[in-house]
């Protein structure tokens, strides 16, 4: 049986989201098309990353202090060449990059402002495992202040994005996005020989409790009792609340996130002790945690960093980490209790 809205193109998708908006511009539009294009490039990309020279480290290390793959930098490169000159951002920020990228001034500006991670998991790379583009997009706070570059402009909490999404790379490349507003969460999958993203995954809801959790269990030396007791309840066997759940764990965010919206369940970073510089966890707010609890949100789940809900954290700079518990509600909101210690 044919799926409803099988061969709806992503374009169509977000033509027909535009039509149902009388304050839609176009503006948008035509920025989330240009996104899709470096998509597609970067897509080309590592699908064929084994037979050219482009896998490996640079040697260069990011604002993360991570080794930089060659990949990475690729990447950056397309959506920032791709998407400076369209006239609808005001400015972006990368997860490669530790200020704000400004919009060159022989190109036009808009009121956006596009956050990405351009490859997430790239460590994975040399394995052929998937990993993804993660994005975000606000509105600039006024679109009548300076044209000068504010960073208080882009310090918004997540509940203020206007759209949110990620590509995956993986046995085939998919497109997830929302717009909120309950316009719900829709996932596109790349025809190679189209050229095309068509709809293949209509309004995706998220299973209200999982039986999967995802969690780098090797830094349980770091961790405290809160999140061991955790961890140790989803592992224990108890038949009335499904348990034990089964450990799934690529160690490319995006990926993880992606299999458990579909078949429901929890994926955590906690905070841990090992490294005295990240105190507060690894991954990053703003293009990372933000889009992705948007997403989750949308599709009926929840994202916390243990404490409350990620979309409501006031960033205080660019690249601020948080511990991350994002998935099935029921799920997020147990670990919520147990990492605030309402629950032992």
């Amino acid at each position: 049986m044919e799926k409803q809205g099988a061969g709806i193109t992503v374009t169509q998708h977000i033509l027909k989201q535009q039509r149902e908006n009388p304050e839609a511009t176009g503006a948008f539009t035509t920025l989330l098309n240009e996104l899709i294009v470096a998509a597609k490039v970067i897509s080309r990309e590592v699908n064929k990353a084994g037979l050219v020279d482009i896998l490996g480290a640079t040697g260069k290390i990011n604002v993360q202090e991570e080794q930089v793959q060659k990949l990475d930098v690729f990447a950056n490169q397309i959506i920032i060449e791709r998407m400076q000159h369209i006239g609808q951002l005001w400015c972006m920020v990368s997860e490669e990059d530790p200020d704000l990228i400004g919009i060159p001034s022989q190109y036009p500006k808009g009121d956006y402002i596009l956050l990405f991670d351009p490859l997430d998991g790239s460590s994975n790379i040399d394995v052929n495992v998937s990993i993804g583009t993660i994005f975000g997009i606000f509105k600039k706070k006024d679109s009548d202040s300076s044209s000068d570059l504010l960073l208080g402009d882009v310090l918004q909490p997540g509940i203020s994005q206007v759209a949110a999404g990620y590509f995956i790379y993986g046995s085939s490349t998919i497109m997830v996005y929302t717009t909120g507003n309950n316009t719900g969460v829709h996932g596109f999958t790349l025809f190679p020989s189209l050229g095309e993203f068509l709809l293949s995954h209509e309004n995706i809801r998220i299973p209200e409790q999982g039986k999967i959790y995802s969690i780098n269990e090797g830094n349980c030396p770091y961790w405290d009792e809160r999140t061991l007791a955790l961890v140790d309840y989803f592992k224990t066997r108890n038949k009335e609340t499904g348990r034990p759940y089964t450990s799934r764990y690529v160690g490319s965010l995006v990926a993880d996130f992606h299999r458990n919206l579909l078949k429901g369940g929890i994926f955590m970073y906690p905070a841990d002790n090992k490294d005295p510089k990240k105190p507060t966890g690894k991954l990053r707010l703003m293009v990372e945690a933000n889009p992705l609890a948007m997403v989750v949100k949308e599709a009926g789940g929840y994202a916390s960093d243990g404490h409350g809900p990620i979309l409501e954290i006031a960033p205080l700079e660019l690249h601020q980490r948080v511990p991350l518990y994002i998935g099935s509600k029921k799920d997020v909101e147990l670990a919520e209790a147990f990492i605030s210690g309402k629950r032992s």
